[in-house]
């Protein structure tokens, strides 16, 4: 299929700056006209959401201060031979149909126009799609009054290099039913001007793959070739990301088929040099060559290692005066020159022989580069290290019982995980000393994050390999704060449904969801099927107080009954008595009474051995016995068999039940834990 337009004008190839946070700086900009001509690209698309006066106040002028600013950085980017291509965004509060706003918005463009601005923008992205009744009146359709202001502002301005559209539906998944079939894309296609091009995502707002097949069908729909609006790189969405990961999945036999590729990366100005430089290789490179790693002549992973390897120059200049590391100057010679006698000089402090010798900060690598780009790769794939760290850990994590006997194997696989740890421990020191701190700045977030993350994990295998005590930042029920993640956010992302089903690594079972609800009497005879099937192996054991609620022989009480439902159906249960004298009767065991005036309250729990996750259960004891203390009760405790090592794993793991000693009431193979209230 040949793409409209390709013999007469350069394919579009850059950076759109059209992300939600804190704008690039006038001289980030500059910088990056710099990069973008050194690497080959040839396009800016000034789109930052948050700049008030291109999306929420789009129809104020610019101030004088504000005008000199962007004279100055049009003028810095054709002096680099970069197209500066000014985006407005509309679309939150416009009414089409009033003239007076059509000739505000070419007014504000006019007002570009002047500064030297010869290509533009009108972007329609992340609006309502309703109408305000004057427009419903005025147009058939959404679609037909964006095309209608988009035709007349592009006259408007007559002479304009470069005018881009940004669709409402600009992805696959917003077209409704699909895209051959969208009214709304066949309106564009049909009614925008031909000299008009139409920015497109790809099959999602955060496209993993981009195949050729799918620009063909938009393009058919279209009727020109799309400029990808790629959001790969795009981190905005999420505050605990970050990209390092190389240009991919988009094979180079779209370069014919496609009108431009402009990336929008991640928010922070100095982490995207991974992203446009492998951006920049990729439009370079010709349909042709193959092989298993290449996608027509395009290498990701050559292109990631030319990016690293740049990269690394940059880390290693020092981007203000002092902005060299401290060794660096420790280790600064200057053997042609007598020291001058000052004070400073008398204070340089050199250890004595019994002494700490002075900190030397290692210089950083290209390996360090490599792991940090593994750790932050890309939104839908880990880099390989990141993915063999998780592998080790599930392994070990599945495998406690080896741990336990210390066999080799485990011996030697946590030594590997231990390794990789010790990596990234290494690496984020290397980085905290680069001289370029204004590249550490942007990055110093996301690797405290990561290194903390990974000192967790690092000190929970040795727990498990019995070299260390059992860490108070991972293994209690209030560990500090750096001990757990998420806040809020986290919270609410924990308590629906699917939470984790989207994780990118695979290989531990994805998360079931689970429903915790009041028992009701229809439960009765799932929770005595349960309570049957879990017996099967020790029927002739003797009978606990607490079977009789289990069997329904005894009512629960109020508000003291729960059961868990899977997808199957009802899985697990709580059931208990805050007054247990009525169930301990029926046995008539000596001690009892003593039991119970301690602890007056009985609770038992059982889940199917299909529910893997400890989470359900927990829940229903919390639950349980914050209705069994309100209720005034001292204490609680449950009777368990010795066989039943799941729910004996289950409450020590709880911390709150303890074991107690009752002489004489108890049968031979039964356990009592329990638990006071204060």
């Amino acid at each position: 299929m040949s793409t409209p337009g390709r013999d007469e004008r350069p394919f579009i190839s850059g950076v759109v700056e059209g992300f939600y946070g804190r704008p690039w700086t006038m001289e980030q900009r500059t910088e990056l006209f710099k990069r973008e001509h050194k690497w080959g690209l040839n396009t800016y698309l000034y789109a930052p959401k948050d700049d008030y006066k291109h999306r929420m106040y789009w129809r104020e002028l610019y101030s004088p201060e504000e005008a000199e600013q962007l004279v100055a950085l049009i003028s810095a980017a054709e002096k680099n031979r970069v197209e500066f291509i000014y985006a407005i965004s509309p679309g939150l509060d416009i009414t089409f149909s009033n003239p007076r706003e059509v000739a505000a918005l070419k007014r504000k463009l006019d007002q570009v126009k002047e500064f030297g601005c010869r290509s533009f923008s009108l972007l329609f992205d992340d609006i309502e799609t309703e109408m305000c009744p004057a427009d419903k009146q005025a147009f058939s359709s959404f679609a037909h009054a964006q095309v209608a202001i988009t035709n007349e502002v592009y006259q408007h301005l007559r002479d304009a290099k470069t005018f881009l559209f940004c669709p409402t539906d600009y992805c696959t998944a917003f077209c409704n039913p699909n895209v051959p079939q969208s009214s709304y894309l066949q309106t564009v296609g049909e009614k925008l001007l031909p000299g008009i091009d139409i920015l497109w995502t790809g099959p999602k707002v955060v496209s993993n793959k981009i195949s050729v097949e799918s620009i063909e069908e938009v393009t058919a729909v279209l009727k020109r070739a799309p400029v990808i609006w790629d959001n790969i790189h795009a981190n905005d969405y999420d505050p605990q990301r970050l990209f390092l990961g190389p240009y991919k999945d988009r094979p180079t036999e779209l370069i014919p088929k496609l009108r431009g590729v402009l990336t929008n990366p991640n928010c922070e100005f100095y982490l995207n040099f991974v992203a446009i430089h492998t951006l920049a290789t990729w439009c370079r490179s010709s349909a042709t060559g193959g092989g298993s790693d290449v996608e027509m002549g395009y290498s990701p992973q050559g292109a990631l290692a030319l990016a690293l390897s740049d990269w690394l120059q940059e880390f290693m200049s020092a981007d203000q005066p002092g902005g060299a590391c401290r060794s660096a100057r420790l280790r600064k010679a200057l053997p042609d020159e007598e020291p001058m006698q000052t004070d400073v000089a008398e204070s340089l402090y050199v250890p004595g022989p019994g002494d700490n010798p002075l900190y030397t900060a290692e210089p950083l690598t290209l390996d360090d580069l490599d792991l940090l780009s593994d750790l932050f790769y890309l939104p839908y794939e880990h880099g390989a290290t990141a993915r063999s760290m998780l592998e080790e850990l599930d392994w070990l994590k599945t495998h406690r019982e080896a741990a336990a006997a210390q066999t080799e194997e485990w011996r030697g696989r946590a030594g590997k995980f231990d390794g990789m740890c010790d990596a990234v421990v290494q690496m984020f020191n290397r980085l905290s000393n680069a001289p370029n701190r204004s590249v550490l700045y942007d990055l110093y977030n996301y690797i405290c994050d990561i290194k903390s993350g990974v000192g967790l994990a690092r000190a929970y295998v040795k727990t498990l390999g019995g070299q260390d005590q059992p860490s108070a930042q991972i293994l209690t029920d209030d560990p500090e704060p750096w001990g757990f993640r998420g806040g809020l956010s986290g919270e609410f992302q924990r308590m629906l449904p699917g939470h984790g089903n989207r994780d990118l690594f695979k290989h531990p079972p994805m998360t079931a969801v689970y429903c915790i609800r009041p028992y009701c009497s229809d439960d009765k005879a799932e929770v005595q099927k349960i309570f049957k099937e879990m017996r099967r192996r020790d029927e002739q054991s003797p009978k606990l107080i607490s079977d009789c609620l289990s069997l329904g022989d005894v009512a629960p009480s109020p508000q003291c009954a729960l059961v868990v439902e899977d997808d199957i159906g009802v899985c697990g249960y709580a059931l208990a008595l805050t007054d247990a004298k009525q169930a301990a009767g029926t046995e008539q065991r000596p001690g009892g009474d003593t039991l119970l005036k301690d602890y007056p309250s009985l609770v038992v729990v059982q889940v199917l051995p299909r529910v893997t996750d400890p989470s359900p259960a927990r829940r229903m004891v919390t639950q349980l016995l914050s209705s069994i203390r309100s209720s005034g009760s001292r204490g609680v405790f449950c009777e368990l068999r010795q066989s039943d090592r799941r729910m004996l794993d289950f409450y020590s793991k709880l911390g709150s039940f303890k074991h107690v000693a009752v002489d004489k009431s108890l049968p031979q193979d039964a356990v009592v834990m329990a638990t006071k209230f204060q």
